[in-house]
């Protein structure tokens, strides 16, 4: 994976060149705590309509409650989304499209893991790799006809991580796949169906999948490389799609423990989505409190 320079974002704050206004529609995925919630609320601070979605109604209200505490101009509205739930994609979209109508930005952030710090378990491989994988997949194919084209401000930022990279791959086919330049959503899901089959038949161990969090790892490792495809296919239509890692941050996923805080890892989220049309590349992925590093996918 090329490694080179490019910091148009994690050497300033928020970007100061305001493209948007409050008309511009952003959506994020798992957002009634942690980085989502914080991500909410720096797009929202800056002048967006943001949509706020949760599994959970109550912790969604909750946090549309904390967000709007003394900030009663702000443009944030809960949706209950469970992108785990092909059926709650299908109703979320439905009423996104009667309501709004258009988007520019979806941030893909809602992800489960099972595993605690030391851990390595692969029980709920199959829940991970829906939520993960899936999940963002079937959300972003049900949207792509609301995303504005016209201006090419349009953007998909996927919450990955440095663990679904393609160097933590020991198998050499899949590896080689990976790296093909004409690698296939078909080619992705076929990895994915492999790895799951592996988990069943208990033999994914010598079979050189990523060593750290090995279900989360290829449900990250997944979204990446479908990441690729998309940017590929959209180059040229107006939609941008990058990745961005925000690193080891404190979350409930890491039950609190990490380098930095979910506002930390948020801001810089929130400086690349926002980036201007004019700057934003599509298919990096973005290393958060690394400056300047950025990976092509």
């Amino acid at each position: 994976m090329e490694v080179k320079e490019h910091d148009p974002f994690l050497s300033s704050s928020v970007s100061s060149t305001r493209w948007w206004t409050k008309d511009t529609v952003a959506i994020v995925t798992g957002a009634n705590k942690g980085i989502g919630f914080s991500l909410v609320k720096q797009l929202a601070e800056s002048g967006l309509t943001v949509i706020l979605t949760a599994r959970d109604v109550e912790r969604g209200c909750k946090a549309i409650e904390q967000l709007r505490n003394g900030h009663g101009d702000l443009s944030v509205h809960f949706y209950r989304l469970d992108v785990s739930d092909p059926a709650s994609i299908k109703s979320f979209v439905s009423q996104f499209e009667k309501d709004f109508g258009v988007l520019d930005i979806l941030v893909n952030n809602a992800a489960v893991s099972f595993n605690d710090i030391h851990e390595n378990s692969v029980e709920h491989a199959e829940t991970v790799i829906k939520t993960n994988f899936y999940g963002p997949k079937l959300l972003i194919e049900a949207l792509l006809p609301m995303f504005r084209r016209s201006n090419s401000s349009s953007r998909i930022l996927n919450i990955s991580s440095r663990l679904g990279s393609i160097n933590k791959m020991k198998n050499p086919t899949m590896k080689e796949m990976l790296l093909s330049e004409n690698l296939s959503e078909e080619q992705i899901e076929g990895m994915v169906n492999t790895f799951l089959e592996n988990v069943k038949k208990g033999t994914w161990k010598s079979q050189g999948w990523p060593e750290i969090w090995t279900d989360y790892a290829v449900s990250k490792l997944a979204i990446n490389a479908y990441s690729r495809v998309l940017a590929r296919r959209y180059k040229d239509c107006g939609i941008c799609v990058n990745c961005f890692c925000p690193g080891f941050t404190q979350t409930s996923m890491t039950r609190g423990k990490g380098a930095h805080t979910a506002a930390d890892a948020a801001e810089v989220g929130a400086r690349l989505a926002l980036l201007p049309p004019h700057e934003l590349p599509t298919g990096k992925f973005y290393i958060g409190f690394s400056p300047g590093i950025v990976s092509k996918l």
